[in-house]
């Protein structure tokens, strides 16, 4: 094995994040042997989702489920240690990263892997909140198949709304709901007729049903459209200001900023990586994992780097 001089930093890499895109850069580590620190409140973006799907050879089963197993298995690794709590402020210090808690003790590492997340910000619309995750969804990639058909509402934001709709209407008979000013082009008017969308353009008032199920949407003008679930196509926003704070340089996407990364997920700034739905507008499990693993390759090829070079 190579040899080199250990280093007086208690960990080799601090990963804020303990759900997929978080456990998967750490079990990358730990199988190099590097010391890992993964910090974790315990607030995964698919709390409010019964089931996750999509993911193979976990279809179906609990996100909460499959988070658990892979935590079991990358503990079992002995140069990883985990903290369950709150990370409050990051900042970099001359060998790395120095991150501070909300109880105010802190920890530091020679790298930083940003694997937070980001949250979800629904509409204000009566009836949303207490329905998200169940039959208020934002990806129908991961809950229309079991939606089964029948009248479905989309709720689309900006220019994506469109195309969002087009996509949302293969689960249903699908309904979108725009603003009476909505600007609408002949192309996207040709697009949505061809997939069977209906326009909707009275806003929505509140949902209506005993929640979590959803009987349809009362519209502001008195009318009920019958619906079985809603789509909506959810602004995000990143959980904390880390990257920001530590100059990583940011995109602007259809659902929200999230933190510019390049092919390996390495950010703009040296030694922090973003790994997950923070660092990209596309969020699934299977992408959030492979984010991981690709951000403790390159975080990994940096140590040794710097350590050949000393």
């Amino acid at each position: 094995m190579p040899t080199s001089t250990p280093s007086p930093m208690p960990h080799d890499a601090v990963i804020i994040g303990g759900s997929y895109a978080g456990l998967s850069a750490a079990l990358q580590l730990a199988r190099a042997r590097r010391r890992v620190l993964v910090i974790d409140d315990g607030r995964p973006r698919n709390r409010f989702a019964a089931r996750a799907h999509g993911v193979l050879a976990n279809d179906g089963r609990p996100g909460a489920e499959i988070t658990a197993a892979a935590r079991a298995q990358v503990a079992a690794y002995p140069t990883v240690a985990f903290r369950q709590a709150e990370a409050v402020s990051v900042e970099r210090i001359d060998d790395g990263f120095s991150v501070v808690f909300a109880d105010g003790t802190r920890t530091q590492g020679r790298r930083l892997v940003l694997a937070h997340g980001v949250e979800d910000t629904p509409p204000e619309i009566e009836g949303v909140k207490e329905r998200w995750g169940r039959t208020a969804l934002h990806c129908p990639w991961c809950h229309g198949y079991e939606i089964g058909g029948g009248p479905i509402g989309v709720l689309g934001r900006g220019d994506h709304a469109v195309q969002y709709a087009a996509i949302v209407a293969e689960w249903g008979q699908a309904t979108l709901f725009v603003a009476p000013d909505f600007p609408l082009s002949p192309e996207d008017a040709h697009l949505l007729f061809r997939r069977g969308v209906t326009i909707e353009p009275v806003p929505i008032e509140r949902l209506e049903g005993e929640a979590p199920t959803l009987t349809g949407a009362r519209l502001t003008d008195g009318r009920f459209v019958p619906l079985k679930a809603i789509f909506v196509g959810a602004h995000v926003r990143l959980g904390n200001g880390f990257a920001e704070s530590l100059g990583c340089e940011m995109n602007d996407t259809p659902m929200g900023r999230v933190v510019r990364v390049d092919a390996m997920q390495q950010t703009s700034q040296p030694g922090v990586f973003a790994a997950g739905d923070l660092a990209r507008a596309a969020s699934n499990i299977t992408l959030a994992t492979a984010d991981g693993m690709t951000a403790a390759h390159a975080l990994f090829r940096s140590l040794i780097e710097e350590e050949a070079a000393a």
